[in-house]
């Protein structure tokens, strides 16, 4: 009998730290991120009720014995950026899909800027291993919006608040308040806001 088949090996206890930069061995980036894109997920079920935290646990443990480096460093990472998340305030608490949903936007957000930073820096194959892990918490996530789908979600709310009488920065406001529950998960905020400011220029 293996380890991994033995009854007292625990995946996430054995999992040693991981450098969040470090290549994929014997997998090229692009084999990497292809593989992470074409893993979309949906969250574990327990008691009639879906937790995405539950799901990644799930998924951690299956990226460990599968030995993917990349999905079980990306997911512990963020698992441990949750957990940061439920001891912040006075007293523990458990987080919600929907908070736990802003904590995978916020670590995916964290891996294009970081991405974009070694890409200017000179270091492109850091950048792809940022990419990569963005692809990987990507499947925990709603579709985005295409550019288009914004656009015309925006164009729709800009012409609202004109006919509201909204102008000047006011109508800044007035928009991204039509906008935002609308595109909520679906793009990130200085995205809309850039849209927004390009149409009421226009």
């Amino acid at each position: 009998m293996s380890d991994l088949d033995s009854p007292a090996f625990h995946p996430v206890d054995s999992l040693e730290p991981v450098d969040s930069l470090a290549p994929i061995d014997g997998v090229s980036q692009g084999t990497a991120l292809k593989s992470a894109g074409d893993r979309r997920t949906t969250p574990a079920t327990i008691d009639g009720m879906t937790t995405l935290k539950s799901k990644l646990q799930e998924d951690l443990n299956a990226a460990i014995k599968e030995r993917d480096e990349l999905r079980s460093a990306t997911l512990r990472l963020t698992l441990a950026a949750i957990t940061k998340e439920e001891v912040a305030g006075k007293t523990k608490r458990e987080l919600s899909d929907d908070e736990v949903q802003k904590v995978i936007t916020r670590e995916a957000k964290k891996r294009r800027e970081a991405a974009d930073a070694f890409a200017q820096g000179g270091r492109p194959e850091s950048a792809e291993r940022e990419k990569a892990e963005g692809v990987v918490l990507a499947a925990y996530l709603p579709k985005q919006l295409s550019d288009e789908e914004l656009q015309q979600i925006v164009g729709q709310a800009v012409e609202e608040a004109r006919a509201a009488g909204a102008e000047g920065p006011r109508a800044m406001g007035q928009v991204m308040k039509i906008v935002n529950p609308k595109v909520a998960g679906q793009a990130e905020g200085g995205r809309v806001a850039a849209v927004v400011k390009k149409l009421l220029a226009g």
